[in-house]
């Protein structure tokens, strides 16, 4: 039976040049990309992973690369698989394998056990001709790896933002449920929020992502802020916004005012003759920390009264007969 060639060095995305670290790194790469925790019941994703993590099983390893590399370029073209010469011991009856009834399968193709056994497999004395590196009792289980890291996003007021502090939360992970099925379950976490937080920024979770391939330990998981849509104040960068609505005497008379910041309430003196659309600033009660931390403005919008008697028509009218005044510049 013929045992289709895989090009390890393609599914990791590199040369086979590359250096070892950059097998690391594109390892990680592919791995985040595929993993089924980040795709879920996508089948052609969880397949990508475990041929992934084959290639990386192999190519880490200088001695399984420098076996695997010896097949030659004839292989690069994906053609069907036959042992080169001085390795017939190791296949022909499979005789060094104990007779092959070590294999299981596993999560490794019909190329890597055939070229490294399988799971239980035994290579024997007329196996690879005592190639060294093999010991008795077969290739060698995976090593832990640290899992990959996750994210979700967490939504917070203005005011939980501003304030920070301590906030329990809940988030979804995946798990093994009765019988090994995959089963999805909610924990909840203490997390402290930075104060000044803001939108988009992420607090990061040592530890509490996915957990890692062959009982390693987990990835990170990172929150993404959001902040909610407010009553009453807008973003803009680092400040915040509030409308405040006056009536034209006040505007024209001057007046004091209470109104709220993310700190609390205020009372602000509303200077005489202030126009719609200037701005008055509250130092230090917008969103970012030390010297890039944001204001508030106060935005002024006149409001003005509907004539809707002859009363008000009446004094309208009164004013703009007594008053020298033109809104207009040109």
């Amino acid at each position: 039976m013929s045992v289709k060639y895989k090009d390890y060095y393609k599914l990791l995305g590199i040369a086979r040049s590359a250096p070892q670290d950059e097998i690391a790194k594109a390892f990680k790469k592919q791995a985040r990309k595929f993993h089924p925790d980040l795709n879920p019941n996508n089948e052609e994703a969880e397949k990508k992973f475990k041929e992934v993590n084959e290639a990386y099983e192999v190519l880490k390893d200088p001695e399984k690369r420098k076996m695997y590399d010896q097949f030659g370029a004839d292989w690069e073209h994906g053609q069907n698989f036959r042992p080169p010469p001085g390795y017939g011991g190791g296949f022909g009856g499979a005789q060094g394998f104990g007779g092959a009834q070590g294999f299981s399968g596993g999560d490794f193709s019909d190329f890597f056990e055939t070229i490294f056994g399988g799971g239980g497999a035994s290579f024997g004395g007329g196996g690879f001709g005592g190639a060294q590196g093999f010991s008795g009792g077969g290739f060698h289980q995976q090593r832990p790896q640290k899992g990959p890291d996750s994210e979700t996003y967490l939504q917070l007021t203005l005011e939980e933002a501003y304030k920070g502090g301590s906030k329990s939360v809940t988030v979804q992970e995946k798990a093994t449920g009765p019988g090994g099925h995959p089963m999805v379950q909610s924990k909840k976490l203490n997390v402290n929020i930075p104060a000044g937080i803001k939108d988009g920024q992420k607090i990061r979770l040592a530890g509490q992502g996915s957990p890692g391939p062959q009982d390693g330990p987990r990835g990170d998981l990172y929150l993404k802020i959001r902040l909610a849509p407010h009553e009453h104040f807008k973003v803009e960068e680092n400040n915040v916004v509030l409308d405040l609505a006056l009536a034209p005497w006040e505007a024209a008379l001057g007046a004091k005012i209470k109104l709220p910041t993310l700190d609390g309430m205020i009372e602000m003196n509303i200077p005489a003759g202030i126009g719609s659309g200037k701005k008055l600033r509250v130092k230090g009660r917008g969103l970012g920390t030390g010297a890039k931390k944001g204001d508030q403005f106060i935005r002024i919008m006149v409001q003005v009264p509907k004539a809707e008697s002859d009363e008000m028509k009446k004094l309208w009218k009164n004013m703009a007969e007594k008053i020298n005044f033109n809104p207009r510049t040109f």
